[in-house]
């Protein structure tokens, strides 16, 4: 399949066979039967099917090179459950790449993060098609999309690792369907990542969580949902916490999350009172927070204006 599919270094691939090939791999749902069982093949059986997959999903029909992939296409109109059966990979750590790596470039598909964001079907359940998703009505925790955060948290290392960068995808690519979708499921979204992922055990989850987190909150398209984060007292506390962590990245990357409540000019009466509550703390802790980063400017004058902003709110009264 991968020689009619690639060809070799002394045969080239003919278009008409590679059409035929594809056409009957959607016939037979060889597609959702790859990515349910690439865990039980041998090591280089899954990584010819990782390309195989990925060839598939790109190739394009020689009569319609405009359109969509014809296998692509298929998956998303007809057969979702392909792309949530490549999810559940990561329950098992030798598919976790290979279905990690397909995943990804089928992520470049707007249609597909939809259909794993608002997946709300158990493992054999049949999925809903994309004219069938309610994208105005908050999810359950059922759908594959939540699995992530065990599979990040509690995986093997190289199942952790990259479940952690496809959600990092499904969380940037596709701008204004993340934006709607953190801003309908906002408290069940925030509650795990915070409880999960930002004080997970793991050295290397928690502080790319924290990364993340700071990216979502800081990217324009995520306005309200940063808004609606730093108006929560308890987001706040969990982020001066943070600030305190013994390990310098971990606080580095804290430190960018706090200044987005410390910057806010419409603080919530809640986290103005902790911030009043902690201001002369606050005051005597950041000049010498992370004070060896001498080399990095552009840190420096942010430390420095969060300190002229703590310095203006209100002394608490004795």
């Amino acid at each position: 399949m991968k020689v009619i599919l690639q060809g070799t270094q002394e045969t080239e691939s003919s278009p008409e066979q590679i059409s035929l090939l594809i056409q009957s791999i959607i016939q037979e749902d060889f597609l959702f039967s790859l990515a349910r069982s690439i865990y039980l093949l041998p090591f280089e059986s899954r990584k010819d099917t990782q390309s195989i997959f990925s060839y598939v999903l790109r190739h394009k029909s020689q009569h319609n090179p405009n359109d969509d992939p014809p296998a692509l296409r298929h998956a998303i109109q007809s057969r979702p459950e392909v792309f949530l059966a490549l999810c559940r990979g990561y329950q098992h750590k030798e598919s976790a790449m290979p279905c990690g790596v397909v995943l990804r470039e089928a992520l470049k598909h707007e249609s597909v993060a939809a259909t794993i964001m608002y997946d709300q079907t158990e493992e054999e359940e049949r999925a809903a098609g994309l004219d069938e998703i309610d994208f105005e009505a908050r999810q359950s925790d059922r759908g594959v999309f939540w699995h992530f955060f065990s599979w990040i948290d509690r995986g093997a290392f190289e199942v952790s690792t990259d479940a952690f960068t496809t959600f990092r995808e499904i969380l940037t690519k596709h701008k204004q369907l993340v934006a709607q979708f953190l801003n309908i499921n906002f408290d069940m979204f925030f509650e795990k990542y915070n409880r999960v992922l930002i004080q997970s055990n793991s050295y290397v989850t928690k502080r790319q969580s924290i990364k993340l987190l700071g990216e979502i909150l800081l990217d324009r398209a995520n306005y309200s949902v940063m808004t609606e984060y730093v108006d929560r007292g308890e987001h706040l506390k969990l982020c001066m916490n943070l600030l305190k962590d013994d390990r310098k990245m971990v606080q580095y990357e804290g430190f960018h999350v706090f200044k987005v409540f410390v910057a806010n000019p419409h603080k919530s009466a809640a986290v103005q009172k902790i911030l009043v509550n902690n201001r002369e703390r606050l005051l005597n802790f950041l000049p010498k927070f992370l004070e060896d980063r001498t080399d990095d400017d552009q840190f420096t004058d942010e430390k420095s204006f969060l300190i002229r902003q703590i310095e203006t709110l209100p002394a608490m009264s004795r």
